[in-house]
């Protein structure tokens, strides 16, 4: 029972990091471990989502205390600005926008980065935290439909 208890919580703390999120958790866990799919999809949907609302809340004042030094000041002056410019699609649609964006499982673009970007445009999180809420589940339903035609395809030509 050790050993399942430790491959929870590594599904969990794939879900909860900012590379690998859901996208590596599902996988993981369904793929890898063979963990029953409602455990896997709580602990990945769970830990994919606890960081969103500290990272859309925080990250403006981050990094405000980190501009007072001029080179970061720099930094993040031209990384707000390169984000603004390049998300105008998000803009049109805020809601919708944010929500594709952070449910199409590709890198970067998960709920951390969704998160981040939210807080960037400036969109409340009233509209941008259920935005990425359902950007979670979308990618959940994807890359849990993936894995599960996987493990169809692969056991349909073992069982042969």
């Amino acid at each position: 029972m050790d050993g399942k208890l430790t491959e929870y919580a590594i599904t969990f703390f794939l879900s909860f990091l900012p590379i690998s999120e859901l996208r590596g958790a599902i996988p993981y866990g369904i793929l890898s471990q063979r963990l029953p799919l409602h455990c896997v999809l709580v602990l990945s949907l769970i830990g994919n989502f606890l960081p969103v609302v500290p990272v859309y809340l925080g990250i403006q004042q981050w990094a405000r205390c980190l501009s007072r030094n001029r080179l970061a000041k720099r930094f993040f002056d031209w990384v707000f600005a390169r984000t603004r410019r390049q998300a105008k699609s998000i803009q049109y649609s805020e809601f919708f926008g944010l929500a594709i964006f952070v449910g199409v499982p590709l890198p970067m673009t998960g709920a951390w980065t969704g998160a981040i970007l939210g807080s960037l445009l400036g969109i409340s999180p009233r509209r941008g935290i259920p935005a990425i809420l359902l950007g979670i589940l979308i990618a959940a339903g994807v890359v849990t439909g993936v894995c599960l035609g996987v493990i169809t395809v692969f056991d349909f030509f073992i069982k042969r």
